[in-house]
C-alpha cells in the first residue's frame, strides 16, 4: 500500500516537472490566452465576447433612438 502511494507521488511529480519544463528551466513566458491581449487574435479580427456584446448593445441603442424619434401616440376615439 505504501509502495503504491510513493510510486504514485513520484509519477505525479515527474509529470508536473515535465509539463512545466519550459516555465521553470527555460524561463519562457506563458503564452497569453486572453483574447483581448493576444496579438494574433487581434490580427484575425477576433474579439472578446464581452467587448463584442458591448459594441452590439451600443449599436442597438443608437438605432433605437433614431427609429423611435418620430413616434406619435394615436388616441382611439370610439
Amino acid at each position: 500500500m505504501a509502495a503504491t502511494l510513493i510510486l504514485t507521488l513520484i509519477l505525479v511529480g515527474i509529470a508536473l516537472i515535465g509539463l512545466s519544463f519550459n516555465l521553470i528551466f527555460r524561463k519562457k513566458p506563458f503564452p497569453e490566452t486572453h483574447i483581448s491581449h493576444n496579438k494574433d487574435m487581434k490580427k484575425l479580427g477576433i474579439m472578446c465576447v464581452k467587448a463584442m456584446d458591448a459594441l452590439e448593445q451600443k449599436k442597438a441603442k443608437e438605432n433605437s433612438k433614431n427609429k423611435y424619434d418620430n413616434l406619435q401616440i394615436i388616441k382611439n376615439e370610439n
